[in-house]
């Protein structure tokens, strides 16, 4: 099961990294199950160690629910010299790492996380522009058909 940040599209992708994730036993089984949104994730840099926040999963069915928190911060599993090249170059620009999609991989569960820089509202307008054209233009080719 792959979740995707849909929202992800409103930026300019600069950089991907794929990331391990800290999840708990019933976290696990609830992704397994498809029950995430990671649309208003973000990733933290804070030392030596990167954090997911806001990322909720939600609880799984047939566990138990007491004190469990669907958006609480996890732990992003990724090499040193990752963290410090992503705090780098979050430093000289107007960066943002934020998570593009969160799948399972050889049994483990994977953040696909981005360098992102945000899209002015002119180049939002661009791309809304050039959807829509080519949108016309797939439904006149079925027409002709």
């Amino acid at each position: 099961m792959k979740i995707i940040n849909r929202y992800a599209k409103t930026f300019k992708i600069e950089e991907k990294l794929e990331a391990g994730i800290v999840l708990l036993g019933s976290e696990v089984k609830a992704l397994r199950a498809g029950h995430a949104d990671i649309s208003n994730a973000y990733v933290r840099i804070s030392g030596p160690e990167a954090y997911l926040i806001n990322a909720k999963i939600f609880p799984y069915k047939f566990s138990r629910i007491e004190g469990y928190q669907e958006d609480r911060t996890r732990k992003l599993l990724l090499h040193k010299k990752e963290i410090l090249a992503l705090k780098s170059k979050m430093d000289q620009g107007k960066f943002t790492i934020i998570p593009l999609s969160l799948y399972l991989k050889n049994g483990n569960f994977k953040v696909e996380i981005s360098l992102v820089l945000s899209k002015n509202k002119r180049e939002r307008h661009k791309d809304e522009r050039r959807k829509a054209i080519e949108l016309e233009a797939k439904r006149e080719l079925k027409n002709t058909i």
